[in-house]
């Protein structure tokens, strides 16, 4: 099966992330499409198996297989929990909306760890364009403005939103250069210690629910099984509870 095959025929859920996502379009602003797709079962009994993820086949696009997905999301992967709470979904069926009923059991204070690590990866690249051209890349700095916010809140509240709501204007702003860097710098510096300082109360659970989400996963592996050639009954068998050899 090619893996455009795959994300035409089995996306379960897919959404537009980036600016749009976040509230910060502008009019020449991409289109980012992201989504999930759930391999049939099958795929992973041959010695090849099916790709975790696909770039394409629309331009901006970028999906994830099922569980390639859910082990980034336990991880708190920033860029995997933002996709879980898009305002913007373009298609979900019902095994998708399994998926995001399952938003909650994703949530823990490893974001704290993830977001930061990820935040202090991007400043880095700040201070270098700094040193190297004198001034950062604006829109990265308003990003990473944007995702210190998101993860500061996430962590006081248990609750993760992406659309920067009234924070438009003052992001847009430092995108346009319009804001010096220093009051940027310190800007980002206050978020991160808000950050530390809402972890030591967080809502949040010490660890995702990692039992609740591949419950989930076995689940719907075992009903893609099901779902196989009728004629491959042995398959059939040992998926419905039977051995090799047994009926």
């Amino acid at each position: 099966m090619e893996p455009e095959t795959l994300v035409r025929d089995h996306t379960i859920y897919a959404c537009v992330m980036g600016s749009r996502a976040f509230g910060l379009a502008t009019e020449g602003s991409d289109t980012d499409r992201r989504g999930v797709f759930l391999a049939p079962t099958e795929l992973f009994w041959r010695f090849e198996k099916p790709p975790t993820h696909v770039e394409g086949p629309a331009e901006e696009q970028f999906s994830w297989e099922l569980e390639r997905f859910c082990e980034l999301a336990l991880r708190a992967n920033p860029n995997i929990l933002e996709c879980l709470h898009s305002p913007l979904v373009e298609s979900v069926d019902d095994t998708g909306r399994e998926l995001l009923a399952l938003r909650e059991a994703f949530l823990s204070r490893r974001a704290h760890e993830t977001f930061t690590r990820y935040a202090h990866g991007q400043r880095r690249k700040l201070d270098a364009d700094v040193r190297t051209h004198g001034a950062p890349r604006w829109k990265h700095a308003m990003h990473l403005l944007r995702l210190l916010t998101s993860a500061r809140d996430l962590l006081r509240t248990g609750v993760l939103s992406i659309d920067v709501g009234d924070g438009r204007e003052p992001l847009l702003a430092v995108k346009r250069g319009e804001v010096p860097w220093p009051e940027v710098r310190s800007w980002m510096a206050r978020l991160v210690e808000e950050g530390e300082t809402a972890a030591r109360s967080s809502p949040l659970p010490a660890e995702p629910d990692r039992r609740r989400v591949e419950d989930f996963l076995v689940r719907v592996r075992r009903t893609s099984a099901l779902q196989s050639r009728p004629y491959d009954e042995v398959v059939q068998g040992v998926v419905r509870g039977g051995g090799v050899g047994q009926r």
